[in-house]
């Protein structure tokens, strides 16, 4: 009989269908809470870290970059994928150097979350940067990135507007907002 309280699925087998680069797909046989099994396709991640650069006056740092699947240049804040046995800490200030040229010895983690549970195991960690130092930016070979100074006000508003439609900087800036705010009244 099933406890109907134990929702975990056991892995039976695991068939890896596609390695690239960045993705590594499989096709997974699991066995059900109620012992029956079923196919699960997932896609197993390396991670990423995703950092808010605040300026003291309230300004964040965004870019603006092409995003080839969807056809259009999409307002973000620095992000990328942890390198293998990179820290998180490591990734978020190459990434922000990187991305938006700028240095921090003012890295705080504000949490992390799950972009996409349904099919993959894909975790975002998330940082405000303050005491920033701008500096030339030192973007991969393939990557072409515009950064502009934004209110961050201004961005929750573009947010609210649709002017903002990647989930993670969405996400990564409300969690950004609500940790601005009770630094500000603290």
């Amino acid at each position: 009989m099933h406890n109907s309280n134990d929702l975990t699925e056991e892995t039976k087998e695991s068939l890896e269908i596609f390695n690239g680069e960045l993705l590594h797909v499989f096709q997974d046989t699991a066995i059900l809470p109620d012992g029956n099994t079923s196919t699960r396709e997932w896609i197993k991640h390396p991670g990423a870290c995703a950092v808010v650069p605040v300026f003291e006056n309230g300004d964040i740092m965004m870019i603006q970059q092409f995003r080839y699947p969807l056809k259009e240049v999409c307002w973000e804040i620095p992000a990328g994928k942890i390198d293998p046995g990179e820290d998180i800490a490591i990734t978020a200030e190459r990434e922000l150097l990187e991305e938006a040229g700028l240095r921090t010895n003012d890295l705080i983690y504000i949490g992390k979350f799950y972009p996409c549970v349904g099919y993959s195991n894909e975790v975002i960690h998330i940082y405000a940067a303050r005491k920033l130092e701008i500096t030339e930016m030192n973007t991969d070979h393939d990557e072409f990135l515009i950064r502009e100074r934004v209110p961050f006000t201004k961005a929750m508003e573009m947010i609210d507007k649709g002017e903002i439609p990647d989930g993670k900087t969405q996400i990564c800036l409300l969690r950004a907002w609500s940790w601005w705010n009770q630094e500000a009244t603290s």
